[in-house]
């Protein structure tokens, strides 16, 4: 009777561990990288930029249209849907409550876990969650041949309009990754990866 019980609860166990291998084994498949390859851009103007920006949503992993963006792109700006607009020239309504965080000297895979709370930021009339210009936001800037240029080792985590967090990489500015032709510029490729549930900070 001893062995018959311990025969039970040892196959108990083990269904109970098969399920939380499943469990992990489903978000492994969720939290999968996936990259946006030559996002494009377009401005007029240098510097001070005009026109519209081109809006990303997380959740749908591709641009949109309406106000269900958590990021959006012109040129070398890049702004959050959330809080004000007036910073930029022709800017645009932040309706949701996305927010950004900017960790730097890391890599993509050693990011683990969204930063904590306190270091997340909304787009502001003083300054944008993520500064524009080089060398504090993104990119560094070569005056020599006006090359935009990612810096190293800057991963940027986005609190979506929906709650769910992101982390992302922008690996170039230029279309397919020539930098050789001015043309290609304002072009993103980046990497990002997405929490499906909504306030979980854990990434893969």
């Amino acid at each position: 009777m001893k062995n018959l019980k311990l025969v039970l609860v040892t196959a108990v166990l083990a269904i109970f561990a098969s399920c939380s291998d499943n469990e992990n084994i489903e978000e492994l498949i969720n939290l999968q990288t996936k990259t946006v390859n030559n996002l494009y851009a377009p401005a007029e103007g240098r510097g001070n930029y005009t026109g519209d920006f081109t809006k990303f949503s997380f959740h749908t992993g591709a641009t949109v249209e309406g106000d269900n963006w958590d990021i959006a792109f012109r040129a070398t700006e890049i702004i959050v849907n959330g809080g004000e607009k007036g910073k930029l020239l022709e800017d645009i309504d932040r309706t949701g409550e996305a927010s950004l965080s900017i960790i730097p000297n890391t890599t993509f895979n050693d990011v683990t876990e969204a930063p904590s709370d306190e270091t997340f930021k909304q787009d502001r009339v003083e300054a944008l969650a993520l500064p524009v210009g080089s060398s504090n936001g993104w990119y560094n800037y070569n005056p020599t041949n006006h090359g935009i240029n990612p810096i190293a080792g800057v991963v940027l985590v986005v609190k979506t309009i929906e709650g769910n967090y992101a982390k992302m990489e922008i690996t170039t500015y230029y279309k397919d990754g020539d930098a050789t032709n001015p043309e290609n510029g304002r072009h993103y490729t980046f990497n990002y990866q997405l929490n499906p549930e909504k306030g979980k900070k854990k990434f893969q």
